[in-house]
């Protein structure tokens, strides 16, 4: 079994930034958020407004319905891939304390920006209430917990660093469908061969995928240790190291389709699933697109870790947060009780294409890829994702996705990318 390492790039974001809450707000305890409250109706903020994430946000619905049936669905769902847009709206409201009820956050260095600004109640007793110390792994709620508070509630786990295949497309390019790939090297071998045969070779779409490309880029060719270094100020961004992987980076584009910007993340796995495409680098959350396309593994499409990612699980996690001035903190308790639920992370994770939190669901309910995901978050040596904000705060993706759109559209070479790189991590 691999040894498993702590997400210490998210630890030392998160300790620096207990510091500054301690020093700039009271601390949140029981007494301060009080217990029960509205429970008439729950507004839920998310991004999940359509396709497979829709359909998993639609399955969580029922189950809350089922176990709250006096409390009030209101979906406050904004479309775009990632969320960027819900968090524009979201921060506009937060602003005029106007908050929803709840809001979905990736867990981990993007929720010290509203920890910081005192937005967020400690919701650590829910944990005690709902018995989650026993039922998540240790670890995960070591890295939820900051300063001994813990402030959202996850409702399942990603993978970011995972290549979706179309194995039609890969024969008719006179490639091993079943064949996966060690080096990134050995992956642009194939990846050229596809494109003789006239496919696309890797889809990609928006800007936020293209930053996804680059972390597991810069995963691939660093190394786990090097790679949560960039975050932690260990690993220099003006390496040489760092510029080869900026090179790889620029070799992948190369192979991708040149409509990427003006797609989002569903556009690109649909490439792969029309046989448009031979490759997508996507998080889990397309295996529930693969599913609702009615595509089977490994006949209609196939999957493996990023090359040169192999026995490496870059993190994610969809979680709930508790904000301070919430209207109806009994349905929000509510909504956070069914999402940390067995039966509400069964429903929620077999529809959404990630995997429970919680480590007594059996894996049996799951498909092969997500038993396969469960198994390597067991086994594997885990990493923070930067596109999906567990690994850096929101200022510091916002600066990286600034550098890489413009890399990507022409607007700065190598050397100046790399440059941008350096002065985004600065802070």
């Amino acid at each position: 079994m691999r040894a498993r390492r702590p997400l210490s790039a998210l630890a030392a974001v998160l300790a620096a930034t207990s510091l500054l809450v301690a020093a700039c707000s009271k601390p949140t305890t029981l007494d301060d958020v009080g217990s029960g409250g509205d429970a008439t109706e729950v507004e839920v903020y998310t991004w999940w407004a359509s396709g497979s994430e829709k359909a998993g946000l639609d399955a969580l619905v029922a189950e809350f319905q089922e176990q709250h049936p006096d409390t009030k669905f209101v979906n406050g769902a904004i479309a775009g891939g990632a969320g960027s847009a819900a968090k524009e709206l979201l921060q506009s409201r937060l602003q005029v304390n106007d908050p929803p009820d709840t809001f979905q956050a990736h867990a981990g260095a993007e929720l010290s920006d509203y920890i910081l600004a005192g937005q967020l109640e400690d919701v650590s007793y829910l944990y005690d209430r709902f018995g989650l110390r026993d039922s998540f792994p240790e670890s995960l709620i070591d890295r939820l917990t900051v300063d001994g508070r813990i402030y959202s509630v996850p409702s399942n786990i990603h993978r970011a660093n995972v290549v979706w295949a179309n194995p039609t497309v890969l024969k008719d390019a006179g490639l091993d469908p079943e064949a996966t790939y060690a080096s990134l090297d050995e992956w642009f071998v194939a990846l050229d061969k596809v494109q003789q045969s006239g496919v696309t070779p890797l889809s990609v779409a928006t800007t936020w995928t293209q930053v996804q490309l680059l972390e597991t880029v810069l995963l691939a060719d660093l190394g786990p240790d090097a790679y949560t270094g960039l975050w932690e100020g260990g690993t220099d961004w003006a390496s040489p190291e760092v510029t080869a992987a900026l090179e790889d980076f620029e070799t992948l584009i190369g192979y991708t389709n040149g409509d990427r910007d003006g797609l989002d993340w569903p556009d690109a796995t649909q490439m792969v699933i029309d046989g448009k495409a031979a490759f997508n680098v996507m998080g889990d959350w397309a295996e529930a697109a693969f599913q609702e396309a009615g595509a089977s593994a490994p006949d209609d499409y196939t999957y493996f870790p990023v090359p040169g990612t192999d026995g490496v699980f870059d993190f994610l996690a969809d979680s709930f947060t508790l904000p301070v001035g919430a209207q109806h903190l009994g349905g929000t308790e509510a909504w956070l009780d069914t999402i940390s639920s067995l039966d509400g992370q069964i429903a929620f994770n077999k529809a959404k294409g990630s995997i429970p939190a919680r480590k007594d669901v059996p894996p049996t309910d799951f498909s092969p890829y997500q038993q396969s995901a469960m198994a390597s978050f067991g086994e594997d040596t885990i990493v923070s994702s930067l596109a999906h904000g567990a690994a850096a705060p929101t200022a510091t993706v916002n600066a990286v996705s600034e550098a890489v759109s413009k890399f990507t559209t022409g607007a700065s070479d190598l050397a100046t990318f790399q440059q941008d790189l350096v002065s985004a991590n600065a802070g």
